[in-house]
């Protein structure tokens, strides 16, 4: 397996749709577990890791958005609330990175896979909510990197900006989002950070993804987060 730092992980992440027929590993799965049990019990969700599946991604909707070979993949599922789609954003991020430094591809997928038949292999209660899923593997390739609007267009600082945040924009930056929009806000004040979404595509998802990345790059020890 390859380990790297979160920075690494998420400069090397992007989107991959294409997938080698190559089982997950055991010691990746295991290690995919380990922090999918660390999510749900720190964010109260209920995200499972399907092995070894590959109807998901067998549908129209699947082609129709140029998957193929995908049998694995990560189900975000949570409680619905309000704040559940920035929730899932955050810690399925967190896994994807992970994913990331463990040598394995991933591809954020909020449509175009067979909910009916991811849901036949998940464990969806009453009042819980299958909002999307990671697609997860051995990549054909490793992706492309995605463009970025200039730093300037995606925050508001009020004073000189602190490194730390300028490594927290890199890192947000670096944020996949529906369509590449990149739809998102982030301020400064003081060493209190609010970040909010602009509107769009599943952009609640986005900005938990979004969040994430800030806080990872950032230093959670730099700053609190704002309403």
């Amino acid at each position: 397996m390859i380990f790297m730092t979160i920075t690494e992980a998420m400069q090397a992440r992007h989107s991959v749709r294409s997938y080698q027929d190559i089982p997950l590993e055991p010691a990746a799965v295991s290690a995919l577990q380990k922090e999918i049990d660390a999510c749900n019990k720190e964010g109260g969700l209920q995200i499972q890791l399907v092995t070894n599946e590959p109807k998901a991604f067998d549908s129209f909707m699947a082609h129709y958005g140029k998957f193929s070979g995908v049998k694995n993949y990560i189900a975000l599922i949570g409680p619905k609330s309000a704040g559940l789609d920035e929730k899932l954003g955050y810690y399925g991020e967190r896994l994807a990175l992970l994913a990331q430094s463990l040598g394995l591809n991933t591809c954020w997928v909020a449509m175009t896979f067979g909910k009916g038949a991811a849901k036949s292999r998940c464990t969806v209660a009453s009042g819980e909510r299958l909002v999307c899923v990671l697609a997860l593997g051995n990549g054909v390739t490793q992706g492309t990197a995605h463009k970025s609007k200039p730093m300037d267009a995606l925050c508001r600082v009020n004073g000189a900006m602190p490194e730390w945040f300028r490594k927290g924009m890199e890192g947000a930056m670096l944020a996949p989002t529906a369509m590449n929009q990149q739809k998102f806000l982030i301020s400064l004040n003081g060493n209190t950070v609010t970040a909010r979404s602009l509107g769009g595509f599943y952009s609640k998802v986005d900005l938990g993804i979004v969040k994430y990345h800030f806080e990872a790059a950032a230093g959670k020890e730099n700053f609190s987060w704002g309403k």
